[in-house]
């Protein structure tokens, strides 16, 4: 359980905010505690966005984007093949074709099988034989010194617009826009690599007084980017994310509008249906076909375009999903089935028929069922490639650094990576790894946690204990939705099995103050527990709170997470 702050904080915020102690409990653990900070939570403004200018390099960045306009430069702008790259993509692109009148542009996205992660030899190459004179790199580049180094020799000019962590030398391009630099002041260091692109487009219009509701018209695209990436919603993210999913709602841009209608999607959006629904679509063409199709998609104009490029990705997800199943199904059984894998603190797998656009969401999927840091590499251009992810609270970036000896490449930042090694290595490398990880990880942190955020009675929950939840919305990391415990409940009239095979369990408790009799609430997968629920036992529940619609009448419905069963008190004789 979160440790909750002190009772007379708690007492104070509420008197001063005239609300339930439970929502003061909740925002103090957000470090809002004055009035002042309550009252920017709830009614985030656009005006509390900071100043482009504070991050480093931007003013270099503005300057040489006006040049290029004014001379009428060829603009290549370059980004990764994932969500974050193409929203940024489409994101400068978009602005700059529409708001600056910039003529000579064009995009693009590396191929994922050919050229991988980054800035792509291949890519410079086409820049300079095509006569491009400037590259915006977004959502990478931060460690292409090498790279931006080859560029600058064939005479193209780089803008990198990045949001992962530094090397140890930046590369020389013109400008490094990334909030992680050491020597970066700007205030808030968790922007997605289409907040940072969206910061470049915001300084230029701030410079030359462009409305900036027009600017606004595409925040859409960066709300679907905070959502897919994992970037905290806090701060000036939830602020975008805010006003982005106002706009996804009310008037999206045609691609957007598009996959919204092929994900089936026909209520109000939330970032859920983003991580779930829109973003794996777009991830799609990047991970099966190619990343072009996606930018095509989200900067279309015409409706027929738009429903024709839809239908293919639609078509890739499902091509996508098949390929995710199929590898984790195999994945799980090597694990399963191996005498040394259920021992180790890590999982490594290498297999080099695995589809590189998939290994990612494998690598997920593992991590859920095995609760340990994992990596998933498979054979690209004779290379080993990968990606890995973490588990709550431990620093996979760092301990794959602890390994850099045996990496050409990799990147990334503390729950999620990126990695490239010599296929002779993955067995040294799979060594190394597992002795890091078994030097700084705690048992802890390889025990799935549920966070509780606070103790309260069935009673206190109430309409309007609800609708004040509603207003910490949007939920993401680092601002998730609150989660509650109540103590000794026992069941009351009503509880049964629900589901096609009875795997889910409906049921309707009441607490030992016995004030609430009446209060539901669903565990999915929880049918098991049915006949111990029905015993007349005590138990505590974990939970999170939804709106529920049953035949014309809305009642809060507990959603379930956890059910504990209270210990027998002892007796004498025992």
């Amino acid at each position: 359980m979160n440790t909750p702050p002190e009772e007379n904080k708690i007492l104070k915020l509420a008197y001063k905010l005239n609300c339930p102690p439970v929502i003061a409990n909740l925002l103090l653990q957000r470090d809002i505690d004055t009035a002042e900070k309550a009252q920017a939570f709830f009614y985030p403004s656009l005006n509390m966005l900071h100043d482009p200018f504070l991050m480093k390099d931007m003013d270099k960045a503005v300057d040489r984007l006006d040049k290029a306009i004014a001379q009428e430069e060829k603009i290549l702008i370059y980004g990764d093949y994932d969500v974050d790259g193409t929203t940024a993509v489409a994101l400068l692109y978009k602005y700059l074709k529409n708001k600056c009148n910039a003529t000579n542009l064009e995009y693009y996205i590396p191929d994922r099988y050919t050229e991988g992660y980054g800035v792509s030899i291949k890519g410079i190459d086409y820049a300079a034989e095509n006569d491009f004179s400037l590259i915006l790199v977004t959502d990478c580049g931060v460690k292409a010194v090498e790279k931006v180094r080859y560029a600058k020799e064939k005479g193209v000019d780089i803008i990198i617009c990045d949001h992962h962590t530094p090397g140890d030398s930046l590369p020389e391009a013109v400008a490094v826009l990334d909030p992680q630099r050491q020597d970066c002041d700007y205030p808030y260091k968790w922007l997605s690599g289409c907040g940072v692109s969206f910061k470049l487009v915001q300084a230029h219009s701030m410079k030359h007084n462009l409305p900036m509701s027009e600017l606004y018209k595409l925040l859409d695209l960066l709300c679907v980017s905070i959502a897919s990436d994992i970037v905290p919603i806090t701060g000036e993210n939830r602020i975008l994310a805010y006003y982005g999913l106002q706009q996804l709602n009310e008037k999206p841009s045609l691609g957007l509008k598009t996959i919204i209608e092929v994900s089936g999607i026909d209520k109000e959006i939330t970032i859920n249906d983003i991580v779930f629904r829109i973003g794996p679509r777009i991830n799609a063409a990047g991970r099966v076909e190619s990343g072009n199709r996606a930018v095509d998609l989200l900067v279309a104009d015409e409706k027929f375009s738009a429903n024709d490029i839809a239908s293919d990705i639609n078509i890739f997800n499902d091509r996508r999903k098949k390929l995710d199943h199929d590898i984790t199904e195999e994945a799980i059984a090597h694990i399963t089935h191996s005498e040394i894998e259920p021992s180790r603190k890590t999982t490594v797998l290498f297999n080099p028929k695995w589809h590189k656009g998939v290994i990612g969401i494998v690598a997920s999927r593992l991590t859920e069922s095995f609760y340990r840091p994992t990596i998933v590499l498979t054979e690209s251009n004779g290379m080993a490639t990968g990606s890995a992810r973490s588990v709550e609270g431990f620093d996979l970036y760092y301990a794959i650094s602890q390994c850099s000896e045996l990496l050409e490449n990799y990147g990334g930042h503390k729950y999620a990576a990126g990695l490239t090694l010599k296929i002779e290595n993955i067995e040294p490398f799979r060594k190394k790894f597992e002795q890091i990880v078994q030097e700084t990880i705690n048992e802890e942190m390889l025990t799935p946690q549920i966070n509780i955020d606070a103790k309260i009675k069935l009673s206190d929950i109430t309409p309007e204990l609800y609708n004040m939840l509603q207003k910490f919305a949007p939920f993401g990391p680092n601002n998730t939705i609150p989660v509650f415990m109540t103590e000794n409940v026992t069941n009351f009239i009503g509880t049964r099995r629900v589901g096609r095979n009875n795997e889910h369990l409906k049921l309707v408790v009441v607490d030992d103050t016995r004030i609430c009799s009446d209060r539901s609430g669903i565990g999915f997968g929880m049918g098991h527990l049915y006949d111990e629920v029905n015993s007349g036992k005590y138990f505590s529940i974990c939970y999170s709170l939804q709106e529920n619609e049953f035949m014309g009448k809305i009642d809060i419905q507990m959603m379930l997470k956890d059910i504990k069963f209270n210990k027998p008190e002892k007796t004498e004789e025992s």
